[in-house]
């Protein structure tokens, strides 16, 4: 959906004063659009959270921003919460609700921000799935080396397992971006921020190896210099490679849902393995905060403690060991004379009495 797009049901395109929040909330996201450089899922969820607080504001009368109160605020989040989505929707939501009204306050459109002293929503700490090394070898050697489009495939899944991108970073990745003489490729991820990511040997042969195919479709014109393209020479489109991964995945044998972000995370996982630095690993996932990517660590702790607990000796508690019992069925040999005489009861060696000195009775009490 377009950033320009009139987020309020069946209305026209009016002045903010005219039109109210929805008119704010279209202007804020041509702000994330066109000045920070969101991406359009991004935009699309904002969008669908914002439009659905200035409905909720309806009933209450309200239609300018600066007629919001927190009380409006913590109504708006106790209604959301009764629906028990996600943590991470309602968190994407308060985000959303922070962003709108910050900017609100830095343009001088409102006084205050109604968003201060709301609490932030915990969120569930969330494991991102992994794959095991074995099962990455499987899926980068699923695609077929003697179609066209499995040589592109075996491409794409080498290069997303080497830099790590993510799915819209992959698509959107051209040509001119690929240094294979440095073995580097620029990626362009959140926020227009570039980060250089590497393309290690494997990747490097296929990529090059798809690029001077020739039965690689001719790229279309509004492709540009994309570097994965579709079978009809459009470029690549981050549905479509969610549905090549599934279906690579599910003839390579893996019994469990893969998406392109699953070779992400194994990417990160895997190198953390293998003693990579944190810092390091969050450089390269283009991470701006290191605690985004310490999600992996706890990833890799849970993998170290399974290795642990499945091959240290005293990892787990072992059960007590007992005499069995001897079976009444079996005849015992028979007792010694001297096994056969009672034991004498053991007794404490007695102390020495103290002789007491005599006391002679007093007179007239014999």
């Amino acid at each position: 959906m377009p950033a320009s797009e009139s987020h309020r049901p069946n209305s026209t395109q009016t002045s903010p004063e005219g039109d109210g929040l929805f008119e704010w909330v279209d202007r804020f996201l041509d702000i994330l659009a066109h000045g920070r450089g969101y991406s359009p899922h991004t935009l699309k969820a904002y969008g669908q959270d914002l439009a659905e607080f200035a409905q909720f504001l309806e009933a209450w009368g309200v239609e300018q921003p600066d007629q919001v109160t927190p009380r409006h605020l913590r109504a708006y989040l106790g209604a959301v919460d009764e629906r028990e989505l996600a943590s991470s929707s309602l968190q994407r939501k308060l985000s959303s609700l922070r962003g709108f009204f910050k900017e609100l306050l830095s343009s001088g459109h409102v006084a205050s921000d109604p968003c201060v002293g709301l609490r932030k929503r915990r969120s569930g700490r969330y494991l991102p799935g992994v794959l095991s090394p074995k099962e990455v070898e499987a899926l980068l050697a699923a695609p077929d080396p003697t179609t066209a489009l499995g040589r592109r495939d075996a491409a794409l899944f080498e290069v997303m397992y080497s830099t790590g991108s993510r799915a819209s970073e992959t698509v959107s990745m051209d040509r001119g971006q690929v240094d294979f003489a440095r073995g580097l490729v620029r990626i362009l991820g959140k926020g227009r921020k570039e980060r250089l990511a590497v393309v290690g040997s494997h990747a490097k042969r296929a990529l090059q190896a798809y690029l001077q195919d020739p039965e690689r479709p001719a790229a279309r014109v509004q492709a540009g210099d994309a570097l994965f393209l579709g079978r009809n020479g459009t470029r690549l489109t981050t549905r479509s490679l969610e549905r090549l991964v599934a279906e690579r995945a599910l003839a390579a044998g893996i019994p469990r849902r893969v998406t392109p972000h699953t070779l992400r995370h194994s990417f990160a996982t895997h190198l953390l393995d293998r003693g990579a630095d944190l810092r390091a690993v969050q450089e390269l996932l283009g991470h701006a905060h290191l605690t985004t990517t310490q999600i992996y660590t706890h990833v890799s702790i849970e993998r170290l403690q399974a290795v642990y607990e499945k091959a240290h000796p005293r990892a787990l508690a072992q059960p007590s060991i007992r005499t069995p019992p001897v079976s009444t069925s079996e005849k015992s040999p028979p007792p010694s004379p001297a096994a056969s005489a009672p034991a004498a009861p053991s007794k404490r060696p007695e102390k020495p009495k103290k002789a007491r000195p005599r006391v002679d009775s007093p007179p007239g009490n014999d």
